[in-house]
């Protein structure tokens, strides 16, 4: 099975090892600088375009995609630049019957699909609320980029937040109803590629909170730009006990009573996305063999675009 690939940093780096690994015989990976490169990507007489190209540039490539006649396109998120450019992405795969992926991998990552395994089979009750904390220190030495520009799409919402606001679809099972919070940009200049020392537009951090469509609530607290990096913590709270899931390598049930089950997770051996994308992207694979629809899928992207669009336009920004 043939994949052509959009996109030299992370698709290049990472996707295109997966895919390897999972049996896709790799024949283009073209950087969205290089038009020529990307033309000849989405042409390929391939079974899955594969497009990791900046938010920008996400609408563009998978329309064109499309338009080159591929049946079979994944995405990787925040998934275009704002739910509008998420809308016709999707509805355009509609209009064709098909196939599309969302690179939402960590729904896939062994620790989560745990912490959701046992949220659905009732272990602590009915979920109440979700605590969801991420510091860390990943862009603090990063030069200027898309990244860190507004608009370009940058930010931490769309770059993390779209990960997370998905796995809370996933534990409530519900779509975002309401949210708002704050954001920060705590690193507020960087140099480029050149050394030229650039403002960054687009934020670094938010503290959120959201309450779902079933009433439950939860709350997220990161930042990736602070000068040291914390534990990753996420607890959910049932009415019959809690789950706490720290870095996903150690999972704890709590019960009443002092009760606890544990559960472990090896530590990755290589890119922290890989223990979530081999299962993905193996899913996908079959699925595009036997031409079925799974998820998550342009459907589940459009979802998280339209609740980041609602956070972004509730937040209220620091300083």
């Amino acid at each position: 099975m043939k994949v052509s690939i959009v996109g030299s940093g992370f698709g290049e780096r990472v996707m295109a090892l997966v895919y390897r690994h999972v049996g896709f015989e790799v024949v283009a990976v073209a950087s969205p600088r290089d038009t020529e490169a990307v033309a000849r990507a989405l042409a390929a007489d391939v079974d899955l375009v594969s497009i990791h190209s900046p938010p920008f540039l996400h609408h563009e490539h998978v329309m064109r995609a499309f338009d080159q006649g591929r049946r079979a396109v994944l995405c990787d998120k925040p998934f275009g630049r704002d739910a509008a450019e998420a809308r016709a992405m999707r509805d355009r795969a509609r209009e064709l019957g098909a196939l599309n992926f969302l690179n939402f991998e960590f729904r896939q990552h062994p620790s989560r699909a745990k912490l959701t395994e046992l949220v659905r089979d009732g272990r602590i009750g009915a979920l109440q609320h979700v605590s969801w904390t991420f510091i860390g220190n990943g862009l603090r030495q990063q030069k200027h980029r898309w990244l860190f520009d507004k608009d370009l799409a940058g930010g931490w919402i769309g770059a993390w937040g779209s990960h997370a606001i998905d796995g809370l679809r996933c534990l409530f099972e519900s779509e975002v109803a309401d949210c708002g919070g704050v954001s920060r940009i705590e690193t507020t200049s960087r140099p480029d590629r050149e050394g030229v020392v650039r403002p960054s537009t687009a934020e670094d951090a938010f503290s959120a909170w959201f309450v779902m469509g079933n009433g439950r609530t939860a709350t997220i607290d990161t930042a990736f730009s602070t000068p040291v990096a914390m534990p990753t913590r996420i607890v959910a709270m049932g009415s019959e006990g809690s789950l706490e899931l720290l870095d996903d390598l150690t999972l704890t049930l709590r019960r009443p009573g002092g009760k606890e089950e544990v559960f472990t997770f090896p530590a990755p051996s290589a890119d922290p996305h890989e223990p979530g994308l081999v299962p993905w992207l193996s899913a996908v694979k079959a699925a595009v063999a036997s031409r079925t629809q799974i998820t998550p899928s342009f459907d589940d992207g459009l979802a998280v675009a339209e609740a980041m669009d609602r956070l972004r336009a509730t937040l209220v920004r620091a300083g």
